[in-house]
Parts: structure tokens; sequence; C-alpha cells
């Protein structure tokens, strides 16, 4: 089996929409995949409808989290978007989104960025990230690629036209995840933010709160840094797991570039209350 827990649609900052990322899913050779949309739930009934035969899909979502300032990420799946404190804080995060895309175009112009929040707003279909704002900078000739915008001249953290926003503290949201009936993994541990790679005093921390597992396989993650994962993901009692953290042609549609093995799958959804959702 070939299983991908990491991707996105258009429901957040991924350009393929909810049921083509389902059709390239299967076309991919992958027998599972989980759609885990930045701080929403909202793809989940599209791709359901437009599974494919052979295709399993695991509801998940990726939760934006903050850790002494540093950004840090949380998947979460086969939790029930109908749990209060879940959907409250997930639109929470989504209404502050919206406040700070408008300032960063705010910021942007008065760079003399010709950028309106007309143009990114009908670029962000559901949750609103800064790719959106990104492919709005190249629509108007600011930048040639969308992946220019994200340098300390732009959008990088602590960029001239970068704005903080609201996100949950990593316990907190491995908390509710586990509250809704689902299992949290990190999401790509080895890549830095600002220059700071997530501390594993942080991550046996997480572990403690009931953190299921590590993303290890990650495109952006080297061979070194896996290795590394891998190790602190055997020795804190986590499933090592994997995915393509596809964004659709922002990435280079990658779908299925980087799986979870089979036996680690199971062990990862064996750990959610809601398990008997898992294909």
């Amino acid at each position: 089996m070939r299983i991908d827990l990491h991707c996105h649609s258009t429901a957040s900052d991924g350009t393929r929409a909810p049921a083509e990322v389902m059709r390239r899913a299967r076309a991919a050779g992958l027998d599972v995949v989980a759609l885990t949309d930045h701080d929403t739930f909202a793809g989940h009934d599209e791709a359901r409808r437009a599974l494919p035969p052979g295709l399993g899909l695991v509801p998940g979502l990726e939760l934006s989290c903050q850790q002494q300032g540093h950004s840090v990420h949380l998947l979460g799946y086969l939790a029930d978007p109908r749990h209060p404190e879940l959907a409250a804080e997930c639109q929470a995060i989504r209404s502050d989104r919206v406040r700070r895309g408008q300032a960063m175009v705010e910021r942007l112009r008065a760079l003399g960025a010709p950028v309106t929040w007309e143009q990114v707003a009908a670029l962000a279909q559901g949750t609103v990230g800064r790719p959106h704002i990104a492919r709005a900078m190249v629509a108007a000739g600011v930048i040639g690629r969308p992946e220019q915008a994200f340098t300390s001249d732009w959008l990088a953290p602590g960029g001239r036209a970068y704005v903080e926003r609201y996100a949950l503290p990593p316990q907190r949201a491995v908390s509710l995840v586990r509250a809704a009936g689902g299992v949290a993994v990190l999401a790509h541990p080895g890549l830095p933010a600002r220059g700071w790679i997530i501390p594993d005093e942080l991550i046996a921390a997480l572990a403690r709160a009931g953190l299921g597992g590590l993303e290890v396989d990650h495109p952006e993650q080297d061979r070194a840094q896996r290795d590394r994962l891998r190790a602190l993901a055997a020795g804190l009692g986590l499933v090592a797991s994997g995915g393509s953290d596809d964004h659709g042609t922002l990435t280079g549609d990658r779908l299925g570039c980087d799986t979870i093995a089979p036996e680690a799958y199971e062990q990862l959804m064996a750990l959610a209350a809601n398990r008997h959702e898992a294909p």
C-alpha cells in the first residue's frame, strides 16, 4: 500500500480542488491519502464524493501553532469537526488569517506593490494564506514566481510585509485533537522557522501531552534529518509518519513523493478514538 498523509487543496493554500486532489492521488498510485488543509475541514465532503475506486480518504487538517514566537504545524487526523472547542479555535485562526492577509496587503501597497485584497480574496477559495498573496504578487508583476515572495524583502517571517497571526500553543492543539477523537502528528519538525528548529525538548513535552507521531518522511527534510527524527520518534514511542505536503502547482504536484509505511499507518490510526473512519 502507498499512503500519503499530508496534502492540501483549494480549501486552504493548495491550487487543486479537493476532487481533483483525489483523482490525482489515485493516478499517482496512492491507496490512501489524507487531506490536511490549514485550519479547516471544508474540503472533506467534496473529497469524499469524488473518491475514485481503490482510494481511501483520511480526513485531517493542519493546525497553526506557535511556540515562543515561532511557527509550529500540527497535523490532526480523524478528529470530529463538530467538536465545539476545536471548531471554535479553527474559526478564530481562520478569521485572524483574514485580518493578517489584509494587513500584509496594506504593507505591500505601502512598499509600492500594486496588490489588492480583492485579488487575494479571489485566489483564496478557502482559508487565506501567504501563498495566495504570493500568487497575487505574481499576477501584479511584482515578482516572477510565488516562491520569490518568501524572502525578507516581502513575506518571510521578519520581512517588510510580514504580519504575525493568531495560533495555538502546540500542547493545546494536541489536547484539542485528542479531545475531538483524533490523533496528532507534528508536521515537518526538521524544517527551520526563522532559523529555529523545533527542539527535542518540546517534542518530548508534546509526546507526554499525547502526540501520536512525527512527520519523518517529508520532501524537504534530507536524509540526515530523517534519520535523526526516526531515531527520536522511536525513543519517544511516536509513530514515524510521512507525506508529500503537496500544494498542487505551488510544489510541483508531488503527491505520493513521500509516504508512510503501512504498518506505521496502522499504528497511527489505531491511536484515534474515531479509528472506525480510517480506511
